[in-house]
């Protein structure tokens, strides 16, 4: 097997190892909350992963073998499943980061404001492109859980440091994605959505990527404000 066989695998433990590193750092301490994240992210994985083999089977994106070790599960390469665990992972730990460093920067009427603002893009952009099925379906589900996130309005309380994680966030995923895209790894059927594209990366990418983070820390939040587990 080439070397070129694990560019995936790799994109994936480079994505992971800073974050892990650091997980016992004393003041942060987010080895102590992997009990609510785990959850957290299972639930959002398994759905995130059901949409993906759908997606896989119909077409709207493809894996290029070249860059993978040839594991498959349900269809899909064994570092897609990696990504649902590292991605969420990752961009978790940036959110407590700044919830320790930055505890008293809180704009929740503007974020507030801003969750609402895109519940009203997504669902235009869903509304307005029923047939193309990436850009449908992906807004569609961001304008369904935003809508829920702002009628939910504890969630109010973590929207600042959860919007200013994601806008940090964007910066890593999308040079991963920009990789993943670029080479390409993970190959785009144009058919099925908007043939914007940010360098490489699909604009839908975009809001998965809020979907799948918004879905994490709300849950992740969630459990721990009820100390499940």
């Amino acid at each position: 097997m080439d070397l070129k066989n694990y560019t995936y695998l790799l994109l994936m433990a480079g994505t992971l190892i800073v974050p892990l590193g650091l997980s016992f750092e004393k003041e942060v301490r987010y080895f102590s909350k992997w009990k609510y994240l785990v959850p957290a992210i299972f639930i959002t994985g398994t759905f995130f992963i059901i949409w993906d083999v759908i997606f896989t089977r119909i077409g709207v994106w493809s894996f290029n073998p070249e860059y993978l070790t040839g594991i498959y599960l349900l269809n899909l390469p064994v570092e897609e499943w990696l990504f649902f665990f590292v991605v969420p992972f990752s961009c978790t730990f940036i959110y407590e980061v700044i919830k320790v460093k930055m505890p008293e920067f809180e704009k929740p009427r503007f974020f507030r404001s801003f969750t609402l603002a895109v519940f009203v893009i997504s669902l235009l952009l869903a509304v307005f492109n029923p047939s193309r099925t990436y850009t449908f379906i992906n807004f569609l589900y961001l304008a369904i859980y935003s809508g829920f996130i702002y009628l939910n309005r504890w969630f109010t309380a973590y929207s600042t440091k959860f919007y200013l994680a994601w806008l940090i966030g964007l910066i890593p995923f999308l040079v991963v994605n920009g990789i993943l895209t670029g080479m390409p790894v993970v190959e785009y059927n144009a058919a099925f959505n908007l043939g914007i594209r940010i360098t490489t990366i699909p604009v839908e990418d975009s809001g998965y990527f809020l979907l799948l983070f918004m879905m994490v820390v709300s849950i992740y939040e969630y459990l721990k404000e009820r100390k499940y587990y």
